[in-house]
């Protein structure tokens, strides 16, 4: 593949979807789209500022790409755009099909397997991304990849334009494993912020005030602080929804194992019921509102 010719396509266009796609865009890579919603897609591609191309179907959005991205809910998802809607079937040989949703260690394996199968000739990357909407849309994700080595030249333009980090970690497998270390992190620093807060309030303190206390303390990351200014303005529209956040702990727990990680188990039964209670649209940081409630 010579220089300046790489072709993306993206497909999947929720939240992270569109922001990966925008960032390949202004990157100068073209970029053709695909979502189950073609509404969606449209109407995304109407508002982009450097013109991606639209795809009716994922057999016609991946022809002749050098390098696809799907970005969708879970395993199920992953599964039949690659097979039932064609992806697999249509994709050039030596194409790198990146999976960068998160769909646990053993969606990985499953999918690994499926293309072992189905197209040895295509290079398979397992790649999920640390980041939510802001970071997406900035280009500054990280990126968990893992896969085979001659895949590395034409990805690494690609997530050079979404990402402002990839770690290589090995085989097809290790960026899914790392993924989950990732966000398991990310739940317990979620519910930490919401517990604390819940306590002040119940300590008669408001959160404005241990938002200010907070800040420069060595605990509170970049991340933490804007959550904290957001859950201060009561502002829970997703950056990442609370549902997803539960899919990725129930991932986590697949493999440790409740009865190794109860702590964890517990986090997940109280997100449960804050998903029931209709909150699994909005942001993580709703837990701070459902535990002052």
């Amino acid at each position: 593949m010579a220089e300046g010719n790489l072709k993306l396509a993206v497909l999947g266009l929720g939240t992270m979807g569109q922001a990966m796609a925008g960032s390949a865009l202004r990157n100068g890579i073209p970029t053709v789209v695909w979502n189950r919603d073609p509404d969606v897609a449209r109407r995304w591609a109407e508002q982009a500022e450097h013109g991606a191309e639209v795809a009716e179907s994922v057999s016609g959005a991946v022809k002749g790409a050098d390098m696809v991205i799907t970005m969708v809910t879970d395993t199920k998802a992953v599964t039949s755009i690659a097979v039932d809607l064609g992806m697999l079937e249509s994709l050039p040989a030596g194409a790198v099909w990146a999976q960068m949703s998160t769909i646990g260690v053993k969606g990985t394996a499953t999918i690994n397997s499926i293309v072992e199968r189905q197209r040895p000739d295509v290079l398979f990357l397992d790649a999920p991304v640390s980041g939510s909407k802001v970071p997406a849309e900035q280009g500054k994700l990280t990126i968990f990849a893992s896969g085979p080595e001659q895949a590395r030249p034409t990805a690494e333009r690609v997530f050079a334009a979404i990402g402002q980090r990839t770690i290589w970690l090995g085989d097809v497998g290790a960026g899914s494993r790392m993924k989950l270390i990732n966000n398991t992190l990310l739940a317990f620093t979620a519910e930490g912020v919401a517990s604390s807060l819940a306590l002040a309030r119940q300590l008669g303190l408001d959160t404005p005030s241990v938002v200010d206390a907070f800040a420069g303390s060595p605990l509170i990351s970049q991340w933490t602080a804007g959550k904290l200014r957001r859950i201060q303005d009561g502002n829970y529209s997703p950056e990442f929804p609370l549902a997803l956040a539960l899919k990725d702990v129930h991932l986590a727990l697949e493999e440790a194992g409740p009865e190794h990680s109860t702590v964890l188990a517990s986090l997940a039964h109280e997100w449960e019921g804050v998903v029931k209670q209709g909150h699994g649209n909005e942001d993580v940081t709703v837990v701070t509102r459902a535990l002052e409630d």
